[in-house]
This record gives C-alpha cells, sequence and structure tokens, in this order.
C-alpha cells in the first residue's frame, strides 16, 4: 500500500473480478480474446494483475493516483529495459477505459519468478549484491526528461521531510511499544543531509514481492509504479527490511552509499515500519507487528553502530 498521511486523502481504490477483464481484452484486443484470463497468486494494492494467457499479463491501477503511473510506464519501461542487467516488465499494449473500468490499463509480458523470501534465495549476500547492482544500473539511465517527483509516484524521490509528520504521529500513537528517543534520533538523522547531486533514476519500491527469484538467485525486478527520477535514498530501505549484517554490508558497499544517502534510507525504511506497525496494532495483528518490530530494531542497532552523518 502507497497512501501517505497527511500527505493526500485516501485513495478511493475500486476491485473488479476477471469478467472485467475478459470484457476490457475482448473489446479493445480482440486478437487476445480467446485467451483464458485468471487472478495472479498474490496481486498488488496499486494495482490488479491477471494472467492473460501462459505468457502476458493485464495491469489495472485501483484508483485514480494509482493509475496516473500508467503513461509513464509506457514511456520509459522500454528505454529502462535496454539498459538494466535483469529483466523487467515491458508494456506490450495500453488499454483504455471501458466496461465500467475507468482508468487506462496494461498488458505487458509475464516474467516467471518467486517473490524473494529467505526460503527461496541460496545466497543473502550475493541477493543482496545483484539488487545494488540493479540499482546502479539503473541510476545510469539518461534521466532527461523524466519523471520528477509528484503524485504519479507518491512523492518518492522527494525529501524525506514530506513523511517526517506521518512517522512522528505514527509514533506518538504507539507510546512506550516503541524506543521514543532512539526512534526520534533516526528520524532527525535522516531530516539533516539532503540531496544535492544530479537527480537519478530510482525504483521506489524495492521490496520482496517486487524481487523475482529462480533458481535461488535474483532473476527480474518488476513494479515500477513509484519509479521516477530524484533522490535515490528510498531504494535503499530493503537494506533493513531483508538484510542483515555481511548482506547489508555488501548491499551499501556495491551502491557505494554515502552516509548521507544510508541515512536518509534509513529513514524511508523507519517511515514505513512505523506507519505499518501502527496499522498492526490497531488492526490487533500480532504478527504483522513482529515483524515491523524487527524492522526498527534493525533501524536503531544500525543507526547505533555507524552513528548520524557529519553535519
Amino acid at each position: 500500500m502507497t497512501t501517505e498521511a497527511d500527505t493526500v486523502p485516501l485513495p478511493d481504490r475500486r476491485l473488479i473480478d476477471a469478467d472485467v477483464v475478459r470484457r476490457l481484452i475482448a473489446a479493445q484486443f480482440p486478437q487476445w480474446a480467446g485467451l483464458p484470463v485468471r487472478p495472479v497468486a498474490v496481486s498488488g494494492w496499486d494495482n490488479q494483475t491477471f494472467h492473460l494467457g501462459d505468457t502476458m499479463s493485464v495491469r489495472l491501477p485501483t484508483a485514480h493516483e494509482y493509475s496516473l503511473a500508467v503513461a509513464k510506464e509506457h514511456r520509459w519501461l522500454p528505454v529502462i529495459a535496454a539498459q538494466v542487467p535483469l529483466p523487467i516488465p515491458v508494456p506490450i499494449a495500453q488499454g483504455e477505459p471501458g466496461e465500467g473500468f475507468r482508468f487506462d490499463w496494461s498488458v505487458y509480458e509475464w516474467i516467471d519468478g518467486s517473490p524473494a523470501r529467505p526460503g527461496t534465495i541460496t545466497d543473502l549476500t550475493a541477493f543482496a549484491t545483484d539488487v545494488a547492482g540493479f540499482l546502479v544500473a539503473l541510476r545510469q539511465v539518461d534521466p532527461a526528461g523524466a519523471p520528477q517527483p509528484g503524485l504519479h509516484n507518491w512523492f518518492r524521490g522527494g525529501p524525506l521531510a514530506r513523511y517526517a509528520p506521518a512517522a512522528r504521529h505514527a509514533a506518538g500513537t504507539l507510546g512506550d511499544r516503541i524506543p521514543a528517543a532512539a526512534v526520534a534520533a533516526v528520524l532527525d538523522s535522516a531530516l539533516e543531509p539532503t540531496w544535492d547531486g544530479r537527480p537519478v533514476w530510482f525504483h521506489g519500491d524495492i521490496a520482496p514481492g517486487n524481487l523475482l527469484v529462480r533458481d535461488g538467485a535474483l532473476a527480474a525486478v518488476i513494479d515500477f509504479g513509484t519509479s521516477g527520477v530524484g533522490d535515490p535514498a528510498c531504494d535503499l530501505a530493503i537494506a533493513w527490511t531483508m538484510l542483515t549484517g555481511q548482506s547489508r554490508t555488501a548491499f551499501r558497499d556495491r551502491l557505494g552509499a554515502d552516509a548521507g544517502t544510508w541515512a536518509r534510507g534509513r529513514g524511508w525504511a523507519l517511515w514505513k515500519a512505523l506507519i505499518l506497525l501502527a496499522d498492526a496494532v490497531e488492526d490487533d495483528d500480532p504478527r504483522e507487528a513482529a515483524e515491523q518490530h524487527r524492522i526498527i530494531t534493525e533501524i536503531l542497532h544500525d543507526h547505533a553502530v555507524t552513528g548520524s552523518p557529519p553535519r
């Protein structure tokens, strides 16, 4: 879920079923009307995804705000795909509103793979290095004319300060469930260094569900809905959500992340973990709460060890 409290209203999500997708395909792409349509095993928040036959997928935004990424993906993903070392989704066709569905939508090539999880990865350090290598290559893609931070990507790549009120509010609601002083120190250290480099491409949501694994290794990177050009620190959150110890060090070394970028990345990870922990407490979800507690502990320990960037 990519909604930001104190930034924009919660999107009005509308979900559809496979029958609507079949009608859209039959009306707009009749050459594929005979192919079976079925939901994917795990769909996302911003988009619903359906298999179209065995080699394609249909990706449909769940709200107006998420539909703003469709044109961006069709314009830029073919450009990016030619310059990164791993497969990414490449759009085949762009659909229009119809059959009761209100937004533009897409047909993509299907990429096989399983979401990155501890049980699917053979060597976490090699995996971390491969993720970082992909991000390094992504940053080399020419940013001229590319989309700056905005509603199309929920302001990823912009100043972390936009998210600070939501992070502080979540921390306040959590009370003594978290070490408030240590959390505040990490957030403060993330807000001090600003990005003063040239804008570069970033993915915006480097998370396990968007990293596909085959045969134990990273095989593809998917879902570029929050991509754009700006500060790439938002792509570092995986260092604390999934990586630890040696794999985290290898990730940072391959990226060449300086102290300021590392601190901002830590802030991105902390913002999301606080929001998700507050939601888990409210929803009485102990498993999710335990996972977000684990991530926050990793973030606080890293800050204690590496410290804040120099002013």
